[in-house]
């Protein structure tokens, strides 16, 4: 069983470039506070760094 990462939506998706949002939706977030558990893989890490 790999590891799971919590991440969570804290700030709002306007002035954010579209690149960003779309990151933001392949992480499966939706709105500010949402919150999603995602694989801990070097793929998923690469989007929360961006």
């Amino acid at each position: 069983m790999s590891k799971m990462l919590k991440v969570t939506l804290v700030r709002s998706l306007i002035g954010v470039t579209a690149k960003h949002r779309s990151t933001i939706r392949g992480l499966g977030l939706r709105h500010t506070g949402h919150c999603v558990e995602l694989a801990d893989t070097p793929e998923v890490r690469g989007m929360i760094r961006k």
